[in-house]
């Protein structure tokens, strides 16, 4: 029988916040496995298939942030870091190397679950818009059906969050959306004056999908405002 309950990986050296976690995390209706090294997280990931994982930076073995680059070569399962590191320059690092969501220590075990769920979320498959099923914009192409990106023939691979916005922008294709209203429909009602998600995430986006991504055709800043996908 496959079970419902979505599996968490713990990824911390500090047995007493793995202990806490675990039972906070059982309590909420979560399965739950751990592992104290980067090296016991790859295993896991590769072995059991976590729906989410949660990501101390300071291992022992290896640095966190390395740690997700790694797996963003070749999984999308949604990471958020739990760490003790709270300048925005980290926090903007972890989101670069392709962590879902960063929260600082000491934390409350109530927002952590709020975050859990808005990873999870994410990892969904993404609505299909009214109307096209396809959208394309000059040599870009998104086939919102098979959640697929192409630039000219060649396919472009993105992140379950970096999907996500495209496919925000590409339903409100050739509007000005605020950073609130990115942050409120790509992140949820829990964010609000995250303001760096949505740039570390655009500007991934136009690294990914323009030409010179200095001087952007697709993805226009709107500047104090936020963001608009051009059209035709």
């Amino acid at each position: 029988m496959v079970t419902a309950e979505p599996l968490v990986l713990i990824v911390d050296d500090e047995t007493p916040i793995r202990r806490f976690l675990r039972l906070s995390l059982v309590g909420e209706g979560y399965r739950v496995v751990e592992a104290a090294t980067a090296a016991e997280a790859l295993e896991r990931i590769v072995a059991q298939r976590p729906d989410v994982v949660i990501l101390d930076l300071g291992l022992p073995d290896r640095d966190g942030l390395d740690l997700t680059r790694e797996v963003r070569e070749w999984s999308g399962v949604p990471i958020v870091v739990l760490s003790a590191r709270e300048k925005e320059n980290d926090k903007v690092a972890a989101l670069e190397a392709g962590a879902d969501d960063y929260l600082t220590k000491p934390f409350g075990i109530g927002e952590l679950i709020a975050r859990l769920r808005v990873a999870l979320r994410h990892a969904a498959l993404a609505e299909v818009p009214a109307g096209e099923a396809v959208f394309t914009t000059g040599d870009l192409k998104v086939d919102l059906v098979r959640r697929l990106v192409f630039v000219g023939e060649r396919e472009v691979r993105l992140t379950p969050i970096e999907y996500r916005l495209l496919a925000v922008l590409v339903k409100h294709a050739g509007k000005v959306l605020t950073h609130r209203q990115l942050l409120h429909e790509v992140w949820g009602p829990e964010y609000g004056d995250e303001n760096h998600y949505v740039r570390v995430y655009v500007a991934q986006l136009r690294r990914k999908l323009e030409v010179d991504s200095a001087r952007p055709r697709y993805l226009r800043t709107e500047p104090g405002v936020g963001y608009r996908l051009t059209v035709g």
